[in-house]
């Protein structure tokens, strides 16, 4: 597992910029499916077959990222957030364009950090003019940081891990799980950073009578942290409510009754801030019942995000079962 995560997240790929970590997802996942796809929007939807009813998985491959707005006269790049970007968060960080280039972002002066926004960063990549580096990247080129994997034992730091690690556990789940009582639909989502977007258009096109999302949620164990009932090690979480979906009732009691009849360790989630694919998955069509299993995090959106692997385990734990398990009785 932590080799599968190590290669994800050393992928840059923004929102609207999934190529290369859908192809490094399609060779993982290739073995393990009846069916591969790619939709109109970009999104990876891997299938295995099963007489049950339908279930999709969602787990979003895009990341956040900057993309360059303007170069000025002496080659410095201005850009603008994808997704989630902090400024505060960025001065000094060195970032990764997708074609290669590498940058280190500057600040111009200010008087008061509060005045601090993203119209007073600056990428430099090194060049000497607007021509030299017009010669490296275009308006319009995206970059994600440039952080590598850690090991630190129990816990493992990345950047991208939201949402590298849902997608390692879902590959993972794919490859435990030897045979699927429902249909199962193993979706890999393009720019759910910036609106949930692929999971929107893939729930349409797939109809599912199920849906879980599975990403990152946030925790409370951190010194002067926002109060939050979800630690670092303690299991997976199974989300309750946040910003963008109310999890369905049964939706959650079945992932409650297959944790604890199966002695996977589990938190109960409730996340005041943000959302998940399931946001956009359980408004299609006429509905459908969803639920989220989220792996806890710290420091999300941020070049260092870490997990722990007792979380990560008993993630892809509950993602098989799922996989394996008679879901009809959360269906009436």
């Amino acid at each position: 597992m932590k080799d599968l995560v190590k290669r994800l997240t050393s992928i840059s790929s923004p929102s609207g910029f999934e190529d290369e970590i859908r192809e490094a997802i399609k060779s993982e996942v290739k073995d393990y499916c009846d069916e591969i796809r790619v939709d109109a929007l970009g999104n990876l939807i891997a299938v295995r077959r099963g007489t049950g009813p339908k279930i999709q998985f969602a787990a979003h491959m895009d990341e956040i990222g900057m993309i360059a707005t303007d170069i000025d006269e002496k080659g410095f790049v201005r850009f603008s957030n994808v997704g989630g970007v902090s400024p505060h968060r960025l001065f000094g960080q060195r970032v990764r364009f997708t074609n290669g280039v590498v940058g280190t972002i500057g600040m111009e002066k200010l008087d008061d950090i509060k005045e601090l926004n993203l119209d007073k960063l600056f990428i430099d990549i090194g060049a000497t003019s607007r021509e030299s580096a017009q010669e490296l990247i275009s308006i319009g080129d995206c970059a994600t940081y440039l952080h590598g994997f850690d090991d630190l034992g129990q816990r493992i730091v990345a950047k991208a891990m939201d949402d590298r690690i849902g997608c390692a556990v879902l590959i993972e789940a794919m490859r435990r799980t030897e045979q699927c009582q429902s249909e199962v639909y193993c979706t890999f989502t393009v720019q759910e950073e910036v609106g949930l977007r692929g999971a929107a258009t893939s729930a349409f096109g797939i109809d599912p009578d199920l849906g879980i999302a599975i990403d990152v949620t946030g925790t409370g164990d951190t010194p002067e942290s926002r109060r939050m009932a979800v630690s670092l090690g303690k299991g997976t979480a199974i989300k309750v409510k946040d910003q963008s979906v109310i999890a369905h009732p049964k939706v959650k009691q079945l992932l409650v009754d297959l944790a604890e009849r199966n002695g996977v360790p589990y938190q109960l989630e409730v996340l005041t801030a943000g959302g998940t694919d399931s946001g956009a998955i359980h408004l299609t069509r006429d509905g459908v019942r969803s639920g989220v299993i989220s792996i806890p995090s710290r420091y999300i959106h941020c070049p260092s995000e870490m997990v722990d692997m007792i979380d990560v385990e008993a993630s892809v734990k509950l993602v098989s079962l799922v996989m394996s398990a008679d879901i009809s009785e959360a269906l009436q």
